[in-house]
């Protein structure tokens, strides 16, 4: 099993430190998003977001990781203005967005925050060419200008994303899964967009292909300073990719830190589950079914805090707790494993007998 939270140094942790004291890209401050379920009448409600708090610096890459269910696409939905949060705040470049643009999102916000779909296919009409997307985005914010500058522009965003300006005569179904995702991107970049929301934008590609889509997202932020929330479920391609990596489980941040800190020592059960999932060559075996069943059990049915007793750290009973883990520079946080799910949470896939599985491993 991994070292236990306890064995490392830690110190409560509130709220990111930003050391370069300047504003980020982005910043989600306790966002919550209820859904209402039932009928006409019902006042019943499933809570889908409780309370989420991210930073994304300014040229900053964070990949949100968790299972299906667990609030990924929602956060981002709600970011992108496609759906309303219930509550909190979201600040772009320091600018709170709901407060600025109450009911639906500006142009101007548009134009600084572009997402990119998982399914290029569904995001792309079939029946308009390629150049048609593109000079659509450009036309509606101002940029197409003249003509000459107009062609000008659509050859540059087919180079930029690795594509020759010849496949702007093409249809969506005419292109490959990988080349449709770098038309989405193209179209998001014809903004000029200071931040990207790419929801699973690897997830329908085939293998071969995933690695170029990764590489294009790293130029993108090395040559053109883009922030970039990347939302996947696939660790690997996380920590190839992203400089922080944040783990979300019913609708709630458990555990953030750099990248290869936070998959090399995973302090959260629910963390620790999802690396023992990812094939590892140098494991010999499976996983010990043991080891996940306990996992199962600290993330549902947590009875211990590993920093119970330190005086130095704050209890959460009353409310969640973030602790600093290992060396501060990592900016490795872990919330307490007592604090559970609220009972309005999303359903995930370890709310599914974790008792059982405790008591066969006994």
């Amino acid at each position: 099993m991994s070292t236990p939270v306890s064995a490392r140094p830690a110190t409560a942790l509130n709220t990111p430190d930003l050391t370069n004291g300047e504003a980020p890209a982005l910043e989600v401050k306790g966002l919550v998003k209820d859904f209402h379920s039932g009928g006409l009448f019902s006042r019943a409600s499933v809570r889908a977001l409780g309370g989420v708090d991210l930073t994304i610096r300014r040229g900053e890459i964070v990949a949100l990781v968790g299972e299906s269910g667990s609030g990924k696409s929602t956060l981002a939905r709600c970011i992108a203005r496609l759906e309303k949060p219930t509550a909190g705040r979201i600040l772009l470049n320091g600018t709170d967005v709901l407060k600025r643009d109450r009911f639906q999102a500006s142009r101007e916000y548009r134009s600084q925050l572009q997402m990119v779909f998982q399914d290029p296919f569904g995001s792309l009409n079939p029946v308009h060419r390629i150049e048609h997307f593109l000079t659509r985005s450009l036309t509606l914010h101002g940029k197409a200008g003249t003509p000459a500058q107009l062609r000008t522009r659509l050859d540059g965003l087919m180079t930029t994303v690795g594509l020759t300006p010849d496949m702007l005569n093409s249809y969506p179904h005419e292109l490959s899964g990988g080349q449709r995702q770098r038309v989405a991107i193209a179209r998001a970049l014809a903004v000029e967009p200071e931040v990207i929301l790419a929801d699973e934008p690897t997830s329908m590609l085939d293998v071969s292909v995933r690695i170029g889509i990764l590489n294009l997202m790293r130029q993108l932020r090395d040559k053109q300073g883009i922030s970039m929330l990347y939302i996947t479920h696939d660790l690997a391609s996380a920590r190839y990719l992203a400089d922080r990596i944040a783990v979300m489980f019913a609708g709630e941040l458990v555990e953030e830190g750099e990248s290869l800190d936070l998959l090399a020592n995973p302090a959260h059960p629910y963390t620790r589950l999802l690396v023992s999932a990812v094939p590892d060559p140098a494991r010999t075996g499976s996983y010990d079914p043991r080891e996940r069943a306990a996992l199962r059990a600290a993330v549902m049915e947590s009875s211990s805090c590993a920093f119970d007793g330190d005086p130095e750290q704050r209890c959460s009973a009353a409310e969640p707790v973030r602790h600093r883990v290992g060396d501060p520079a990592n900016e490795h946080w872990v919330r307490c494993h007592l604090y559970r799910p609220p009972a309005s949470a999303a359903s995930h896939a370890l709310s599914a007998e974790p008792r059982t599985e405790n008591k066969a491993s006994a």
